[in-house]
Parts: C-alpha cells; sequence; structure tokens
C-alpha cells in the first residue's frame, strides 16, 4: 500500500522534482551531490519511468525545506548554511524497527557472536570461572541456533559440560529457556515434570528432561531479579547508548512491543534529560495472566501513563496467542522435530476464552491492540476476537496490529482489509530459516513472511527485526526481504522477493502510517520531520549483497546529528 500524505507546508513545485518553501526562508542544512531517496513522497518519480531523483536536500526548523537539482538547493543557502557534500551517497528517510524489544547485551553471559557449541562453551566457562561453584548464570538471549555450525541448541547434558558446578539458563529468544541439571535441580523440575498447557517441556529420545522450557512452562522457574534501584542511573546510561547504536545504523524510530511501567519511565526520564536520540512508540505488556481481574488492574495502572511527548508515544497493548519459532499455531501439523508423527501443531499460548475477554475489555476501555501471532490457526484466532469487536464497533480507524503473521494464508488477507488491520513483519526468517525448515517442511518454512504477497494483497505491513530474538541490524532487514537470502541456508522462498524501494517503503511510510505518524514522517516531503541517514553507498544502484553490509555516514533527528562517521 503506497500512502500519499499532503505536503501542507510546500507553497510551490519549483523545477523538476522540487518542492520550496517561502522566499525567505534560509536552510540550517543542504545536503547536495547525492541521490534523494524516499518511496512514497509526493516528488518521487516512478520506479518504471525514465526521471531522474532529485540530488539535494535542504533542512529548516528541524524540518525539510526543499527537495530538488543540487544548483536549486545551493541557491538557497545562507552563509551560515551548513553545506554536506554527499559525493553521490544516498540520503534515505530515518530508518525504522517496528517490533524491537531491546539490542541485547546487558550483565547475562553474551552468545550474540557465537558461531558453535564451542563458541557456547567458552562463554559460559568463562563466567563459571568468575562466580562461586552454585551461582546462577544465565545468558542473553539475543542468539539463535541457525547461527551456530551445529544447527542445533545446547541442550541440558551439552550445559552439563559446561558448568558442572553451576546452575545454567541459557535464554533463547523470547520463548525458550534451556537449563542444565543444576538449575532443573534447583527449581524444582524433575522427570516427573507434566506438561504446561500453552508450553512444552522438552525431552530426550529416551525420555530424559533436555532442559527445554518452551513459552508457558518457563513459568516453571523465576529468573533472578534484574538491577536494583542503585543501578538506575547505569541502565539509563545503557539505555542511551543503546539508542545511540541503533542511530549508527540509521535508526530513528523504534515500536518496544510489550514493555512495562518503569521501562516507559526510563525512556520518558531520557527525554526530560535531552538524551534520547531515538523516537519511541511504546506497547505495554499485557499481563501473564489473562484473568478479567489481571486486565482490569493493569488497565487501571496504565491509565497515567498515556500522555504523548514530542518523541514518545503511547501505542497501545500487545497480547499474544501462540509461541515463537517453535510453537506456532498452525492448522497443518509440524513435520519434524516436535511433529510428534503429527501430533503437534504448535503452542496456544492463552485459553480463547481469556483472549476474547482480553481484547474486549482493552477496547472498551479505548486501547489499541496488537497480538503476537505466527501460524495461521493462531491468525484464525486473532481475527476472529478483532472480528467480535468490530461487529459492535468498528476498527479499522484504530488501526489494530497482527505481530510477525509468519505463516498467513491467502483467504486471511481479505479479513484483515475489511476491519484495516496491519501486520508488523519481521525478518526471522534470515536467520531461523534452517530450524523453521526443521519445523515446519521447506515449503511452509519458505512462505515465512510472505512480504510480496501481503503487498500485493494490499495489507498494510511495516517492517522490523525482532531483536534481540533476531539481530537489530535495519539493513540485514533490507537485505533478507530484497533477496530472501539467509544467514546460513540460501534462499527461501524467491518468489516473496521484493524490490529494494517496496522495503524501504515498508521500514519508512508503512511505520509511519503503524504509528499514525504519516502526516509527519516516513517521507523526505516538504514540511515532514528531517529524519534521515546518509549512506555510504547508492541504496538502489549496488550490487548485491551491499545492503547486508551497509554503512550509515550520518543519522539526523529533526535536523539534529545524532550520528557521524
Amino acid at each position: 500500500m503506497t500512502i500519499l500524505t499532503r505536503c501542507t507546508f510546500c507553497v510551490a513545485i519549483v523545477a523538476t522534482l522540487s518542492c520550496v518553501a517561502a522566499e525567505n526562508d534560509i536552510p540550517d542544512m543542504i545536503l547536495v551531490g547525492g541521490r534523494i531517496i524516499s518511496p512514497g513522497a509526493e516528488w518521487m518519480p516512478d520506479p518504471s519511468g525514465s526521471e531522474e531523483l532529485p540530488t539535494g536536500i535542504a533542512l529548516s526548523n528541524g524540518r525539510v525545506m526543499m527537495v530538488g537539482p543540487s544548483e536549486k538547493v545551493r541557491a538557497r543557502s545562507g552563509p551560515e548554511t551548513l553545506v554536506i557534500e554527499l559525493g553521490g551517497r544516498s540520503v534515505l528517510p530515518g530508518l525504522a524497527d517496528n517490533h524491537l524489544h531491546s539490542i541485547g547485551g546487558g550483565s547475562g553471559v553474551d552468545l550474540s557472536s557465537a558461531r558453535s557449541l564451542e563458541d557456547i562453551s567458552g562463554a559460559i566457562a568463562a563466567r563459571a570461572g568468575e562466580l562461586p561453584p552454585g551461582s546462577i548464570i544465565v545468558s542473553n538471549s539475543d542468539w539463535h541456533e541457525g547461527q551456530l555450525l551445529e544447527q542445533r541448541l545446547p541442550y541440558r547434558d551439552d550445559l552439563d559440560r559446561m558448568a558442572p558446578l553451576h546452575p545454567v539458563v541459557v535464554v533463547r529468544g523470547g520463548h525458550e529457556y534451556i537449563l542444565n541439571s543444576l538449575a532443573l535441580e534447583y527449581w524444582g523440575v524433575d522427570e516427573a515434570a507434566e506438561e504446561v498447557p500453552g508450553g512444552r517441556i522438552g525431552r530426550y529420545a529416551d525420555g530424559r528432561l533436555n532442559g527445554e522450557l518452551v513459552d508457558r512452562a518457563k513459568d516453571l522457574i523465576s529468573l533472578p531479579p534484574p538491577r536494583t534501584r542503585a543501578a538506575e542511573a547505569e541502565a539509563l546510561d545503557a539505555l542511551q547508548a543503546q539508542y545511540g547504536l541503533l542511530n549508527q545504523r540509521g535508526l530513528t524510530s523504534v515500536r518496544h512491543p510489550g514493555g512495562s511501567l518503569e521501562q516507559l519511565a526510563q525512556i520518558r526520564e531520557l527525554e526530560e534529560a535531552g538524551r534520547l536520540s531515538m523516537r519511541v512508540e511504546f506497547l505495554f505488556r499485557a499481563p501473564r495472566s489473562a484473568s478479567p481481574e489481571a486486565v482490569e488492574e493493569a488497565i487501571d495502572s496504565w491509565a497515567k501513563a498515556q500522555r504523548k511527548s514530542r518523541l514518545v508515544q503511547i501505542g497501545g497493548v500487545k497480547l499474544g496467542v501462540d509461541g515463537g519459532f517453535e510453537g506456532g499455531l498452525m492448522r497443518d501439523a509440524y513435520e519434524g522435530l516436535w511433529g510428534d508423527g503429527g501430533r503437534f501443531y504448535g503452542l496456544q499460548t492463552v485459553p480463547t476464552e481469556e483472549f476474547y475477554q482480553s481484547v474486549s475489555m482493552l477496547a472498551d476501555a479505548g486501547w489499541r491492540i496488537a497480538t503476537h501471532a505466527v501460524g495461521d490457526a493462531a491468525i484464525d484466532l486473532v481475527l476472529d476476537a478483532y472480528a467480535e469487536t468490530d461487529a459492535k464497533e468498528p476498527i479499522a480507524a484504530k488501526r489494530w496490529v497482527i505481530e510477525h503473521g509468519f505463516i498467513p494464508r491467502p483467504d486471511q488477507f481479505d479479513r484483515m482489509l475489511d476491519m484495516g488491520l496491519a501486520v508488523s513483519a519481521q525478518n526471522h526468517l534470515y536467520l531461523a530459516a534452517p530450524s523453521l525448515a526443521k519445523y515446519w517442511g521447506a515449503e511452509r518454512a519458505a512462505w515465512t513472511t510472505p512480504l510480496r504477497e501481503y503487498i500485493d494483497a494490499g495489507v498494510p505491513v511495516s517492517l522490523g527485526t525482532d531483536a534481540p530474538v533476531v539481530p537489530y541490524d535495519p539493513w540485514w532487514v533490507l537485505h533478507h526481504f530484497t533477496t530472501r537470502s539467509t544467514i546460513s541456508a540460501g534462499v527461501f522462498g524467491e518468489d516473496q522477493v521484493v524490490s529494494r524501494l517496496e522495503a524501504l517503503e515498508a521500514m519508512t511510510l508503512e511505520y509511519a502510517w503503524l504509528t499514525f505518524s504519516e502526516a509527519d514522517r516516513g517521507t523526505l516531503d516538504v514540511g515532514k520531520f528531517a529524519d534521515l541517514v546518509v549512506t555510504q553507498e547508492d541504496y538502489l544502484r549496488c550490487e548485491d549483497p551491499c545492503l547486508e553490509s551497509m554503512e550509515v555516514d550520518l543519522t539526523l533527528l529533526e535536523g539534529r546529528v545524532v550520528w557521524e562517521r
């Protein structure tokens, strides 16, 4: 879907591909001698035509003042104007991540750079050497077995060898823990453990526990508490540094799906101190218990937090109905690993009645809803619950969301369109292709996040990472969806390739639509905020796999430099 937003600040269209503000305006900054690329902008040429891209852009008071030929942009500059010579580089709208929890890091054992079980062993053994026996070791979550040489998880016996004197919990994404024997013993999870509704307890072929606790089974343990209040200043510094790293990759907007009041308070504290270098859309996390009492209590706690500021806005509430890679709820059974001879269909993490009730209560309280749904059966559940509310009062204007939408069926697209839903999609397949092929079979895995189908059907779809489940680099997202290449398994689903302009539009303009901010952001139209990124190579002309390693030279937020190489 292409959204055209009128340029309310523009008073004249001057020459080809130029839009100029009032005659007496002098820009604070101009960028000339490059290629200005902004899909969906009013001035953007038809990609099928022969019209050339504009080569210059002028900024004033934090907004775009002019886009056009370099010589016309130069003519608008004054003695105080900062001039940046692009030398053929590209200028793009600031990138956005529609589903970013964090970039990883923190105090847990960092496994993000591990490329083998030996690497994991070394990292965990090193941490064990720093701690007295019996101390609990927990890993970070920003890794996946798809990045490992062995293409498998480290299980209980592996972890026992790595740290025989310490309870170890390896956190894998947001849906799975893997425990060693001492950790199982510490939390009292023994061989007699019974399956948990909405969860799965992994076992070896001989029936022994292999240490896996998936989705609701994670509730059998309670990880050590996070930082103490004494470390709040340190945590604030770490959050600022995290946004700084995102700026380095060209990101100017992120959407945090499912956070706490405490997390929101930290972000707002950064903004109030003038230290926030990112636009943030924040969604509250629905209570773990979907009981009416828990939902009502949560709604009451959020009521005072709805204020909007210049950089931070509340985007609604995130719910969930199924598992992740390893537990997406499907109409057709899994093929492998947990296929259980054709009896495993994924995990429904919330009972149907409770989910319906949560949706109804949140809607009645005026909250916008986004729901995690991976498999097609989970998407059915979400569509049915949304439709029940839609029948009472249409929700199209509220732009409710399906988060992830890995495995939709074509027959579900019309229902999405009828209710005005958006899909928040990510590049999980880039990292997890081998695992998904094991779980679901190669054909279903190749269909994962069918961006081509979403776009052709007219479903509004934006892009992101789900970091730290998948690394936070937005250029990996653009590379994957324009090539369908994966990090270790070649090309999956070549028929779902989209163009570079389509992928960029999904990460910029469609994200702006997702966050009700298309009037001010998403394109480099005159009058919109000067959120932009300068890339070292020409985004449209460089040869694959140039996007995968694209370097960013400059990132601006409202015309302010937040990253410069």
